[in-house]
């Protein structure tokens, strides 16, 4: 790591995709993305349009902590994006991003996303890090935590 990168971490890792409404490609839409600022106050905000064949590219959103170096904190930043089409909204991830790396949200690999409208909001959880979202990816979830009954001491 060179000095140019000390204290910088990765708040939302570049992602593209194609977003469908019933299948079909939603041009025109406009995607809006809401990331909260690690160790502060306030969120940082950008927005693209789809092409025509529903396609959309936004590029990784980085911030830089100096703090986050020197005293231990907690790395959980609020991720949110949503699709406004033909005059509503449809939100289609709210997230924590809860590891500095880009591309935590999809294991290392680039994040590269399929989102239907009309999909049920499902909650994937990759790397301690849950995501609710109506888009699909290729990373593999979290294996489910299992709360084990406690053992019988009678025996």
């Amino acid at each position: 790591m060179s000095m140019r990168d000390y204290g910088k971490h990765c708040l939302f890792s570049g992602i593209s995709g194609t977003i469908t409404l019933d299948g079909k490609p939603v041009s025109d839409a406009k995607v809006k993305r809401v990331v909260g600022k690690a160790h502060t106050q306030g969120e940082l905000k950008d927005e693209t349009t789809t092409d025509k064949n529903g396609y959309f590219k936004m590029p990784p959103v980085f911030d830089r902590s100096v703090l986050s170096k020197v005293l231990p904190m907690e790395f959980a930043v609020p991720q949110r994006i949503v699709v406004l089409y033909e005059g509503v909204e449809h939100e289609i991830w709210n997230g924590v991003k809860r590891k500095r790396e880009e591309n935590a949200e999809s294991r290392g690999a680039p994040l590269i996303v399929q989102c239907e409208l009309t999909a049920e909001e499902t909650l994937k959880e990759v790397d301690g890090s849950p995501i609710f979202s109506k888009c699909v990816w290729d990373a593999e979830a979290d294996a489910p935590f299992e709360i084990m009954p406690p053992e019988d001491d009678d025996e």
